[in-house]
């Protein structure tokens, strides 16, 4: 049995919906909000919870539960991997951030949570994803309003560029690993992705003068990007929470200091056509404009 965490998730959802479609699978999805009949209750911030959940479960997708201060995300994360351990899961396969990222202030819980997966006793495969293009398209959305009156697109981007992928081509590598690692413990052979970390980067790189490009396409008149000083855009960010803001400011600084550009990766090993992320900025600005 595979069960995939974080299926209320737009990653998590992709991925159980991929697996469901792979014939002789047996698949469960589960969340923090699962009812135990559509998909199984496990709460990471609910400890007890997880060992129920994981019972019977053979290849277990762990989609990362970020979005919380750090010490928050490691007893997540801290919690998962020990009910797998004692739920006797045999493979677990962790989505993480990709080798570009390790300056990102997000990047410690990724790095400590693979380093637990390491010391257990199951098999363990790290999925270590690109940023997505539909972050890309939510800095371009956030700028639109500003693009659209006056004809200028600004943030602290510099002339960085970010290696992008678009989230469902992750889906896609996540459903072939798992997949792969099903058939391979039920046929008793070689045990392919066992203790193996891919790095799926982008295969493109979009940075702010491209996102400008973007918004003129989309609202039909020119755009020009400027860089702003980080310093202009903090007050913009107190509203959210302080750990969003704080990993907001450190994604802008990677970006414009030019470590978010890849230099090579996995991903083309497990798709042949990753989507042209242009064309997956262009269709959510579009959505998000129209929504």
């Amino acid at each position: 049995m595979i069960l995939v965490t974080g299926v209320s998730g737009a990653l998590g959802s992709s991925i159980f919906d991929g697996l469901r479609a792979v014939e002789g699978l047996e698949v469960v999805g589960a969340s923090s909000s699962g009812d135990g009949t559509t998909s199984r209750l496990a709460d990471f911030d609910r400890p007890e919870t997880l060992e129920a959940a994981f019972a019977g479960v053979d290849v277990l997708v762990f989609v990362s539960a970020g979005y919380a201060e750090d010490d928050v995300v490691l007893a997540r994360h801290g919690a998962v991997v020990r009910a797998a351990t004692a739920a006797g899961v045999r493979h677990v396969i962790y989505t993480s951030v990709a080798g570009s990222g390790e300056r990102l202030t997000f990047a410690l819980a990724h790095r400590w949570t693979e380093a637990r997966l390491a010391e257990a006793p199951f098999d363990a495969t790290v999925l270590r994803n690109g940023l997505y293009a539909e972050l890309a398209a939510g800095l371009a959305l956030g700028g639109a309003a500003a693009a659209a009156e006056g004809g200028v697109f600004a943030l602290p981007l510099g002339d960085g560029r970010v290696s992008v992928v678009a989230r469902d081509d992750l889906a896609a590598v996540a459903v072939r690993v798992a997949a792969e690692a099903a058939q391979d413990l039920s046929g008793g052979g070689t045990r392919r992705h066992a203790g193996k970390t891919y790095e799926l980067e982008g295969v493109s790189a979009v940075g702010g003068h491209d996102l400008a490009e973007v918004l003129a396409e989309v609202l039909g008149r020119p755009v020009e990007y400027r860089t702003l000083p980080l310093a202009e855009v903090r007050p913009a960010l107190a509203p959210i929470a302080p750990f969003q803001a704080w990993h907001t400011v450190s994604t802008f600084s990677n970006i414009n200091a030019g470590l978010l550009e890849a230099r090579g990766g996995d991903l083309p090993a497990f798709l042949h056509s990753p989507r042209p992320v242009r064309d997956v900025i262009v269709a959510a600005v579009k959505s998000g404009l129209q929504g």
